[in-house]
């Protein structure tokens, strides 16, 4: 049955089984290989998008239950225009191997849209189902700061 998905304020038609995970909707159907498969689980994060602005993991979300609009990595900024938490990630040198990065910005992004000043406690918390296997983590707390600042001012 074809099913209506907005992702990054395009409208797609697919026609795929109910059951199919987002996440494979998103890579092989949609072409939009930014969100990562990690654990098919939803223990890693590197698979979250947001829908209707709250962070979820695609591999547990099927096509039938998404219930908005999908914002992915590739619908977050751009490289020419990166919003200010992808900005922060550059400034940061947040990424090593970079593929929990997707998520991990994806999760920060959600956190920062719910929360412009966040503590250290509420970044870990945010953050704590996002895993990163380089360990970057003071880096990404430092990033989410600057970005939260960032947003602040302008």
């Amino acid at each position: 049955m074809a099913t209506n998905l907005n992702v990054n304020g395009t409208s797609y038609q697919v026609d795929l089984p109910d059951d199919v995970p987002l996440l494979w909707v998103l890579r092989d159907e949609v072409g939009l290989t930014g969100t990562k498969f990690g654990c098919g689980v939803a223990a890693c994060g590197a698979c979250t998008v947001h829908i209707d602005g709250e962070a979820v993991r695609s591999c547990q979300v099927a096509l039938s239950d998404v219930w908005g609009d999908v914002t992915t990595i590739e619908g977050l900024g751009t490289p020419d225009s990166m919003a200010k938490i992808q900005q922060a990630w550059v400034d940061h040198q947040v990424a090593q191997c970079g593929y929990c990065q997707s998520g991990q910005i994806m999760q920060a992004a959600a956190l920062l849209a719910e929360n412009s000043s966040p503590t250290d406690a509420d970044i870990d918390d945010a953050m704590q189902g996002n895993l990163c296997r380089c360990g970057t983590y003071p880096r990404i707390r430092a990033a989410i700061h600057d970005a939260a600042s960032k947003l602040k001012e302008a």
